[in-house]
């Protein structure tokens, strides 16, 4: 049962948003230093080491990771080898605000996934504030220009963007069917690790042949290095410890509606560091996804 916001509970809930809109900020100002899928490989093999110290005890041989390999792949593919990388892949094009308020759309894929493939029930309320969340992602993609309706053309950065959106809306239905066996749930890092593990595996693949098919090449430095152990660290362990608490303390539903101040915080943090302030149509899409996210949730509250 979910509990009412405490301000732990809120501070639980803000920091991995906060975090996960650096993460957007970071990769966009490294994104000519390292290639997006080596860095997403890279990023995950220092956070498999580090969970290793705390749930390595879920690799050793005959354990429940193994039995249901199948189910820890899958998560693994959707939720660490193409949506991060497709994240990474999307900020060489487009901008941190951009990639962030797509991603705010997340809810509204959710709830057709789950429609249309786990069988999950959707009310009118919902699929008008679906429409009203995507007409937001649909002025981000022309830009807030009326006339590019004429000339149409992607950004091929958005687009890598939607697409991992979808693939984090089937990553989060399979991870709720809860088919995790009492070894791999009892702590926060066996759960981790159990999907990082198989994840790692898609990365490597990947980011293998992005090594054979492009002209890759990794500018270090110490601040390079300093960005890895950045996207490392926080976005990717402490965001989601967080992030796990504080869903425990008042309940996913509540949870979601945290992760639309990603766009908040990459505005501010790219107004800081990149010099790249909002425009009018960012805020007129973050009030659409947010609106149609709220207006669908009513019903939803008005049930329970």
């Amino acid at each position: 049962m979910s509990q009412k916001l405490t301000p732990s509970a809120v501070l639980l809930l803000v920091i991995p948003t906060f975090l996960w809109a650096g993460n957007a900020i970071v990769g966009r100002v490294i994104s000519e230093m390292v290639p997006p899928i080596t860095l997403n490989f890279i990023r995950w093999t220092i956070a498999f080491f580090i969970l290793a110290a705390f749930g390595g005890q879920v690799l050793r041989k005959g354990s429940a990771l193994w039995r249901n390999w199948r189910h820890y792949a899958m998560l693994g593919l959707l939720g660490i080898g193409m949506y991060n990388a497709l994240q990474y892949m999307a900020l060489h094009s487009s901008t941190p605000i951009n990639v962030t308020l797509v991603n705010a759309s997340m809810p509204i894929w959710m709830l057709l996934v789950g429609r249309l493939f786990f069988g999950a029930a959707v009310s009118v309320k919902q699929l008008a504030g679906a429409l009203l969340s995507l007409m937001g992602v649909a002025i981000i993609l022309i830009r807030g220009e009326i006339t590019e309706l004429v000339h149409f053309r992607f950004v091929i950065g958005d687009i890598y963007m939607v697409i991992a959106t979808i693939a984090w809306a089937f990553y989060s239905w399979l991870l709720s069917q809860d088919k995790h066996e009492p070894e791999i749930k009892q702590n926060w890092s066996t759960l981790l690790l159990a999907q990082v593990t198989f994840g790692l595996m898609w990365s490597g693949v990947f980011a293998g042949g992005e090594w054979a098919l492009t002209d890759w090449h990794i500018e270090w430095s110490w601040g390079l290095v300093a960005a890895m152990l950045y996207v490392s660290i926080g976005p990717a362990i402490i965001a989601f410890r967080c992030w796990g608490l504080g869903v425990q303390r008042v309940g996913p539903a509540m949870a979601g509606f945290f992760a639309n101040l990603m766009p908040l915080f990459a505005a501010i943090l790219s107004i800081i560091f990149l010099d790249q302030a909002p425009e009018i149509y960012h805020g007129v899409a973050f009030a659409l996804i947010v609106g149609g996210i709220v207006y669908s949730s009513r019903s939803s509250v008005a049930k329970a």
